[in-house]
């Protein structure tokens, strides 16, 4: 009988993968997930690499596995920048569809390069990896004897070192690390920038500023507002007077003020307060404004 051709596994898994990270990352229910981080790892740092590998070198004596699995990882570092170089030059950019897409679509073509490439060679000159083979790689240096006790202590402490990183790099990505809580208070002038503020008025006239707060705390934040003039609290309009903010959302508004007391450089303070603790501010802003008694004020 004719000897028939080895299926390898390689092939394809690195398709089955980059098919369910583009599902994990593309479908809105399971992008929230974090296998989508877990599978975006290799989609990265590996599968481009091997797919090229697996083009390039499709005999079995042209590498041996650790060389795959290097060069797999070398190449896949080199080749992400690339592909998004070229992405930068195009109407897409560098966004996150665009640079899925390209990497899928490379991959995919390797990957038939290499089985192309691979069914013009002999039976026994092309490289296939089947789960026999994976299974004899990893069960060899525990299952085969050592030369000494010693040998097998190291060799078993080795497999759990391995082990142990790949379980903390999991661990880091599907639970990343919680930057510095803080929230952004600031108040701009009515054109909406940093400038121009109505700093005169006349005893009665209001005047009017943007204040914006910006929750960067990890978690929804109740916030409260008072504004003083010279230690004295002045009415709060009900916009401003407390509202809550999911984690990374953003308040701008309009505040308006009247000031109840005419003299020079006084201060006018807006207090922001978290989660009905009224006691401390948890941040303040000031203007110094002059107030007259006359009928006219100058900005």
């Amino acid at each position: 009988m004719p000897n028939k051709r080895k299926n390898s596994v390689d092939i394809p898994i690195v398709a089955a993968l980059v098919l369910l990270t583009d599902l994990f990352i593309l479908m809105p229910g399971l992008a929230a997930t974090p296998i989508r981080s877990v599978l975006g790892l290799p989609m990265v740092l590996f599968l481009p690499g091997y797919a090229l590998i697996a083009a390039l070198f499709p005999a079995k004596d042209d590498l041996d596995g650790i060389e795959r699995l290097a060069l797999s990882l070398g190449l896949s570092i080199a080749v992400v920048p690339l592909i998004g170089l070229g992405l930068n030059y195009t109407p897409w950019g560098i966004r996150l569809i665009p640079i899925l897409v390209s990497l899928s679509v490379f991959t995919f073509i390797m990957c038939l390069v290499a089985v192309y490439r691979r069914s013009q060679l002999p039976l026994d000159k092309a490289f296939s990896l089947s789960l026999g083979d994976v299974y004899g790689a990893v069960k060899a240096p525990v299952s085969s004897q050592p030369e000494s006790k010693l040998d097998r202590i190291l060799t078993i402490i080795l497999v759990i070192a391995v082990l142990a990183s790949v379980v903390a790099l999991a661990y880091v990505i599907v639970t990343p690390k919680q930057g510095e809580k803080f929230t952004e208070f600031y108040i701009l002038g009515m054109d909406g920038k940093a400038d121009n503020y109505t700093t005169r008025f006349a005893l009665g006239d209001s005047g009017q500023v943007i204040v914006g707060v910006v929750n960067h705390e990890y978690e929804n934040v109740k916030y409260s507002m008072d504004i003083r003039l010279n230690n004295e609290s002045l009415p709060v309009p009900p916009n401003a007077q407390s509202f809550t903010l999911d984690n990374n959302a953003t308040w701008e508004q309009p505040v308006t003020f009247t000031p109840n007391a005419a003299g020079n450089n006084m201060k006018l303070e807006f207090l922001l307060y978290k989660n009905d603790n009224l006691t401390v501010p948890y941040r303040d802003l000031h203007l110094w404004v002059n107030v007259t008694r006359g009928i006219n004020a100058t900005n």
